[in-house]
């Protein structure tokens, strides 16, 4: 049995924990987790965009716990994730 790779922090501090009271900003402080976190393809699998750790990363699993306990199912949260990675894509243009 072959072990997932974890990042150094999550050894350490485990799960980031839920807020006991979810608010509109808990809401939006998710939503740029999941956008900023999302994964990127590389030779040894899909990393978090943003620390390059295995994803899902810390935070990017942070912000699917808070949008799912506010009610959002994970094809809406993909779909976010999704658009978000057609804007930062630099188009190819031949240089």
């Amino acid at each position: 049995m072959v072990d997932e790779p974890i990042d150094a922090m999550e050894k350490v501090i485990g799960e980031l924990p839920m807020p006991w009271v979810v608010t509109a900003e808990d809401v939006k402080l998710a939503i740029r987790a999941v956008l900023v976190h999302a994964p990127e393809e590389w030779p040894t699998g899909p990393l978090c965009r943003s620390d390059r750790t295995p994803y899902p990363c810390l935070l990017h699993r942070w912000g699917r716990r808070v949008l799912h306990s506010r009610g959002l199912p994970d094809d809406v949260i993909d779909k976010l994730t999704a658009d978000s990675e057609a804007l930062v894509r630099v188009p190819d243009r031949g240089w």
